[in-house]
């Protein structure tokens, strides 16, 4: 077994009524010394912050939760008592100096974040993760949608009848992509799938070669 030396995670006492291999080495993880919890503002060295010599950080910025939300503890009881924990979800930025922003909103569902939107002082993204793997039940609020602003919204791996496309904005389907890598250099982000007739109309041709996947197109993260 490979040996984990940090684990990120919120703090949580989330229970299941069916156990498995998988859950149970979570939580072996998340209730251990390796455990960092996640929450709103948290610094770590190298995580955002930088040491004293050579290394910066790692551009990732923790927006919730907020451990004083009344929802957000709500939703710690609930998970504890076995129900869902979709709602136990950190929101997570990851910023490239002088370059692309992503932001991951986990599996949260549309409920709980129009109950937490007015909570919520959201960035900018080039590009964001559809959280709930795109599903119609964690469509992000129109509110939010406005303070962010996504150039792309990545559309994860559900099963199409369940997924919310987000019509109104420009889009990259897991499902019809395959695996995806975003290679960021500088402002540019270039992006590969694995399925080699995949294509979208909204991204610039750069000529890449296909040495991470498929080439589909450039994103330049400094227009907006």
């Amino acid at each position: 077994m490979t040996t984990i030396l940090n684990f990120y995670c919120v703090r949580n006492e989330a229970t299941k009524k069916d156990y498995t291999d998988d859950f149970d080495r979570y939580c072996s993880l998340r209730d251990s010394d390796k455990a960092f919890y996640l929450y709103e503002g948290c610094t770590r060295k190298w995580l955002n912050k930088n040491d004293e010599g050579e290394h910066g950080s790692s551009g990732i910025t923790i927006l919730w939760p907020d451990r004083t939300n009344e929802y957000y503890k709500a939703a710690l009881v609930a998970a504890k008592n076995g129900k869902d924990p979709n709602n136990i979800s950190p929101i997570i930025k990851y910023n490239l100096r002088g370059g692309a922003t992503f932001l991951w909103m986990g599996d949260m569902e549309s409920d709980f974040m129009e109950n937490i939107e007015d909570s919520l002082i959201l960035p900018a993204v080039d590009i964001l993760f559809a959280p709930h793997h795109g599903r119609d039940s964690g469509k992000i609020p129109q509110s939010l949608l406005d303070q962010m602003s996504p150039k792309i919204i990545l559309i994860g791996e559900a099963p199409s009848m369940h997924l919310n496309y987000y019509d109104d904005y420009n889009s990259i389907t897991q499902n019809s992509a395959g695996d995806i890598i975003f290679e960021c250099t500088g402002t540019l982000v270039h992006i590969y799938g694995s399925n080699d007739s995949y294509e979208v109309d909204f991204l610039e041709d750069y000529l890449c070669d296909n040495t991470h996947g498929y080439y589909i197109g450039t994103l330049d993260s400094f227009q907006r």
